[in-house]
């Protein structure tokens, strides 16, 4: 292990030193994890410390365990990669991650619900409008195979919205479609997304969701679409441990 302050718990540091084998492939996907009496007897620890450094790399999902059997690093393919585009080529491309699904060979799909809401007030200031302001919530889970992969929770202001033929975003002709071509249906153009990475631990409820484990650490892109200066549509896409979000920008382009 790396020398780190003494303050630092036991079963950190070793957690820390088994997280980069785990990183740099020492310990390869697949590869069964020491056993609390190996990590006790190289580290020098009580059982009850090593079995804490084990409890922190599983709560990561970097591992996973069999009855009987012990514990294993989590295979790599399980990851899920979806690359997002710069909504530079969004439009006219109906349903963008069931695109993306397939030309990755998968089946993408997801389950969604609307309901009417007032706006929450840190929703109400990404949406530029009043708290408790009228808006569409929609709940997304989406899958890959009919597995879950991520979540996602979108909000639209019904000021905007409200009567025309996208009032529900999962509902008549232009279900399924894409945000960017949902609004050029009804004139609203939309010009640029703004998206921030937010670390936070998944929720008791996101967890039954997605078949994981509450409190493990997670990122959430919160992602708002603008029409010039006016957001249209703001949304929470939680991203679980075994999904990497992959930017592709443009460079040197008009």
């Amino acid at each position: 292990m790396r020398p780190i302050a003494a303050r630092t718990p036991k079963y950190l540091l070793i957690a820390d030193d088994l997280r980069e084998q785990i990183i740099d492939g020492r310990l390869a996907p697949g590869a069964q994890m020491p056993s609390l009496t190996e990590l006790q007897e190289h580290y020098e620890v009580s059982e009850r410390t090593a079995y804490e450094a084990t409890k922190v790399l599983l709560n990561e999902s970097l591992t996973y365990s069999k009855p009987g059997a012990g514990s294993f690093v989590r295979d790599r393919a399980d990851t899920v990669r979806m690359v997002r585009h710069w909504y530079r080529d969004a439009a006219g491309k109906g349903s963008p991650w069931r695109a993306e699904m397939a030309a990755a060979g998968r089946r993408g799909s997801w389950k969604a619900s609307s309901t009417r809401v007032e706006a929450p007030p840190a929703i109400a200031e990404r949406l530029q409008v009043q708290a408790r302001d009228p808006l569409m919530r929609t709940s997304y889970l989406f899958t890959a195979d009919d597995l879950p992969t991520y979540l996602s929770t979108s909000w639209e202001p019904l000021s905007i919205t409200l009567g025309t033929e996208i009032m529900l975003p999962e509902q008549g002709i232009h279900a399924g479609a894409g945000v960017v071509d949902r609004f050029d249906a009804i004139g609203v153009h939309i010009t640029r997304a703004v998206e921030e990475l937010v670390p936070r631990a998944l929720t008791i409820t996101e967890a039954d969701k997605l078949r994981l484990r509450p409190g493990i650490p997670i990122i959430v892109i919160e992602r708002t679409y603008y029409a010039g200066d006016t957001p249209v549509e703001t949304a929470n896409i939680v991203l679980p441990p075994n999904y990497r979000a992959v930017y592709e920008i443009p460079v040197g382009e008009a």
